[in-house]
């Protein structure tokens, strides 16, 4: 293969021109790398090397003009908003920001492309005059400021563009006009002879200089193009070129060079619909595994991504056998951990309220470059403490009173910048101070670090710079939307040979370079092309009516760059990504549509998926080994609660996690209170109230005794169960009168029934029942049991075992038809192995004697009453016998001695339940 750049060498050694006093101008400085290279190949002489530049570059130096950046012409343009506009109508420097970034495009799309500037203003101003019927007399404030703007546009572009020229600083638009004034000047005072290579798309200011370079005899200009597209009047990769071809005088008398036929060569080109980007980046890795095999150094391979957020996951994905590389992208500041650390600090202080959300200082103390900073683990300790405690809101003091040892640290961290600019800056630059102090006591390991601290540190710098020279930022807002400004647009760039290996470019990068072996990347509708995306204040007919690109040139564009990476190589892998996104569509680009509808290749088409190993899931099984048994044991001599062996009906995994191993649930703040918490505020507000009454028959009086002292019991026992949680609004305030209603209902519920004529008389309450042995006589070794009961009362001269449930339950959960499904289904019969175990211990422990009733009382469900245990003979038994008697608990007690035997039977291992 020939490139394109090689063909414009050998043209120019035909033409036995003196290469020392060429200027090469390019669409971008990448491609002059590889111009020198060709150059040092093929011209057999020692010479002076000819001046090689972008078209930015030569532009810049034609307008005696320094291009600034975007972030600086914020700043400046501000100068000017803030110059021209009345006090009492003036926004903040945030608000500014917004719409001050479009204009500035617009500014620049009209000046690169040389349209008179009052004609433009004028015109835009006369048609949102008509669009608001400016004539009314009676114009709403609204209506009245909108309109100024318009009428100021053209001042502000006025005295945005002296400003900036005094200052010898320019955005590229104003450089592009200035340089086309100049332009003239610069003719009469060179010699040179200028080489333009590879253009496509050129503005009215590059195509003015170019032609007056040509028409002087000043220039020569090289197009790389091919008949395929330059006879196709509808096919847009030739678009431009048939403009320039067609309107430039230069090409009446000379010939345009060049049409070459190479699309037409033989290609192999393969299309790969990927779902998601990681797809993609895992094809292409395979793709270049392939590819390794035959070429070994990839010299004439190029990796284009469609979406540079492909980056990362493509470098991870490039195989071993890939030893060079080269990257001509840089990788996103904001992309890196450090980023989000800042964004963490941004986020909390932006809220400029006092105390802090507990996850905004938790995302900063578990942050991976502040956790080392402090002493013996503390930041862990915090996070804990915070969690363990409920601390849903904080501030400062209460941190720093948990740990001393950081009290400086904490501060920096967590004092308030009171939204003021330089208080905040001045935190960031002490933070940066303190993390790159951590990182060089290990320099060598940490070399990557320092280099994201260092470009985070002049991201910082510029940012005081600016507001020193302009002082412009007075809040937070403001500072946090200059930083994400600067920040979107840093990258940290890659060090490598960029004339070696595999290359990995942008789109944009690849203009002007040939390569034999092309894999493209997200080759979807909206990302190429980018779409009807229209970021201007301009409207579309005024465009059409100046001349200004619209988003029919800017598809243009990219499909000359898409055919012209196709033009030369011989090999093309087409990736797009198969998975509809909810931005930006998800079907594949109208290019390889396109392709599959000309004919002229041989298109191959695949939908790749990943492999997904079909492995049916592995329950968890653990072995009952001699130490397993060893702790059952141990727990079996402690005793075995109703909860455990419940557990172990629900997943014997789960059991043994927690009983055996003891592995708890992770431990977090309660921001809205959990169940168990409520059920356990109930539980305990009830014992509370009802203990001065033990051994007492009840009455009315009794329980209307008890409703004033609700709220204060309930209060208590909340703040020592949820401990600094918040419950005085949201979700925690209804969960709080949930709790009161509970309480209030369930005494309703015992007045009404002592009224209907209940003789009640309380036992005990939460009884604690513990050593209640169990002889099995396969078991050579002590089985207890412990538990404890709610409540036990007599009703009416029955007594009753209650176990109160936040829960709804109804009878149909505390009915047995079949003894022996007692141990199956743990979501139909827990409850009632819960109860009826309660009296067997009880019985066991000799506290009651028999019969007795047990069953459930429901807060959710308390219409239904106490809900007792009932053993039914079929589904449809409306038995309404609910005494306990000796043949229940008989039946039961071989349903408790199989189930422990099964816990203790070393040849069934615990095995994780499908749930």
């Amino acid at each position: 293969m020939t490139s394109f750049i090689q063909d414009v060498i050998d043209d120019l050694v035909t033409k036995e021109v003196n290469f020392s006093d060429l200027v090469f101008i390019l669409p971008s400085r990448r491609a002059g790398v590889f111009l020198r290279r060709t150059l040092s190949f093929t011209l057999n002489q020692t010479i002076f090397a000819p001046k090689i530049i972008s078209i930015e570059s030569f532009v810049e130096e034609l307008s005696d003009l320094k291009a600034t950046t975007n972030t600086e012409l914020l700043f400046e343009f501000y100068n000017v908003y803030i110059t021209l506009t009345p006090e009492k109508e003036r926004e903040t420097f945030e608000a500014f920001t917004k719409w001050a970034q479009i204009i500035l495009q617009d500014f620049n799309e009209i000046d690169r492309y040389l349209i008179p500037q009052k004609k433009i203003f004028d015109y835009l101003k006369a048609i949102k005059n008509l669009e608001h019927w400016s004539l009314q007399p009676d114009k709403t404030e609204l209506v009245s400021s909108y309109l100024k703007f318009w009428n100021k546009l053209n001042d502000y572009y006025n005295a945005f563009t002296q400003s900036l020229i005094l200052k010898k600083q320019g955005y590229q638009g104003l450089l592009y006009r200035q340089a086309y004034n100049n332009s003239q000047e610069y003719i009469k005072n060179t010699d040179k002879h200028h080489v333009f290579l590879g253009f496509n798309a050129l503005n009215q200011a590059e195509e003015n200089i170019i032609q007056q370079l040509l028409q002087n005899n000043l220039a020569t200009i090289y197009w790389d193009t091919d008949k395929q597209f330059m006879n196709n009047k509808i096919h847009d990769a030739g678009l431009f070129l048939r403009q320039h071809k067609k309107k430039w005088n230069y090409f009446n008398d000379h010939n345009f060079n060049w049409i070459n036929n190479h699309y037409t060569s033989k290609k192999n080109i393969s299309v790969f619909g990927v779902p998601k980007n990681i797809g993609q980046a895992k094809a292409i890795g395979t793709i270049l595994q392939d590819i390794s095999k035959t070429d070994s150094t990839l010299k004439n391979t190029a990796v284009v991504l469609g979406d540079e957020n492909l980056l990362i996951p493509v470098l991870n994905s490039v195989p071993e056998s890939v030893s060079t590389l080269n990257i001509t992208m840089g990788f996103p500041l904001k992309t890196i951990p450090l980023a989000s650390l800042f964004e963490h600090i941004f986020t909390l202080q932006k809220k400029n309220t006092t105390p802090f959300y507990y996850k905004d200082v938790i995302s900063i103390l578990s942050h991976q470059y502040i956790q080392p900073l402090f002493k013996n683990d503390n930041a862990i300790k915090l996070i804990a403490l915070i969690n363990k405690n409920n601390l849903v809101y904080l501030t400062e003091e209460q941190l720093t009173a948990l740990s001393n040892d950081d009290k400086s640290l904490l501060s920096l961290l967590l004092s308030n910048w009171n939204n003021d600019a330089k208080t905040a800056l001045k935190h960031c630059f002490s933070l940066i101070n303190i993390i790159k102090e951590h990182l060089t006591e290990d320099k060598d390991k940490n070399q990557l670090g320092l280099e994201y601290l260092y470009r985070f540190n002049t991201l910082f710098n510029e940012i005081l710079r600016l507001n020193q020279d302009y002082n412009h930022i007075k809040d937070i807002k403001g500072l946090y939307s200059i930083y994400k400004e600067l920040l979107s647009s840093e990258t940290l760039d890659f060090q490598g040979e960029p004339l070696q290996g595999l290359q990995i470019m942008g789109m944009l990068e690849s203009r002007v370079l040939d390569f034999e072996t092309i894999i493209i990347s997200n080759v979807n509708e909206g990302i190429l092309p980018s779409g009807k995306t229209n970021n201007s204040f301009i409207p579309f007919d005024v465009k059409i009516e100046n001349k200004l690109p619209t988003y029919k040139e800017k598809d243009a564009v990219y499909t000359y760059h898409f055919y012209h990476l196709l033009q030369r190589a011989k090999n093309v892998y087409i990736l797009y990504n198969t998975e509809i996104d909810t931005l930006i569509g998800g079907e594949k680009s109208r290019f390889i549509n396109q392709l599959e509808l000309e004919g002229t290749h041989q298109i191959t088409h695949k939908i790749l998926t990943p492999k997904v190993p079909n492995h049916n899931k592995q329950l968890i099984t653990v072995a009952k080994t001699d130490s397993v048994i060893s702790q059952l044991k141990e727990i079996a001599r402690k005793g075995f609660s109703p909860s455990s062996l419940t557990s172990y009906v629900r997943n014997p995994i789960d059991f043994y996690y927690q009983k055996l191993l003891g592995i708890s649930n992770l431990e977090e703040v309660e921001e809205t209170i959990a169940a168990n918490t409520l059920g356990t505020v109930v539980h305990n507000t009830l014992e509370t109230l009802y203990i001065p009454f033990i051994g007492q028959t009840l009455n009315v009086d009794n329980i209307k005794s008890l409703i004033p002292k609700i709220d204060a019991l309930i209060t208590s026992f909340f703040k020592e169960e949820y401990k600094e949680g918040d419950m005085t609004k949201g979700k925690n305030l209804i969960v709080f009168e949930i709790a009161k209603r509970y309480v209030l209902n369930f005494l309703n519920l015992e007045i009404e029934a002592l009224k209907n004529g209940d003789v009640i008389k309380i036992i005990a309450l939460e009884a604690k029942v513990e050593n209640v042995k169990i002889n099995i006589n396969t078991l050579p070794f002590p089985i207890q049991l412990r538990g404890t009961v709610d409540r036990i009362d007599e009703c009416n001269g029955v007594i009753r075992i209650i176990d109160y449930k936040t829960g709804k339950v109804d009878q149909s959960k505390v009915s047995v038809i079949n003894w022996d499904d007692l141990l199956s289904d743990y979501t139909k019969y827990s409850k009632s192995f819960q109860v009826l175990m309660y009296v067997y211990m009880l019985l066991k422990d000799k506290k009651i004697n028999l019969p007795v009733e047990a069953g459930i009382i429901s807060f959710k469900n308390l219409s239904a009453g106490f809900i007792p245990f009932v053993k039914k003979e079929s589904s449809h038994d409306r038995n309404k016998d609910t005494s306990i008697t000796q043949d229940t608990i008989n039946e039961f007690e071989i349903q408790l001695k199989n189930l422990i035997l099964e816990i203790f039977d070393k040849d069934q291992d615990f095995i994780e339940k499908e749930l």
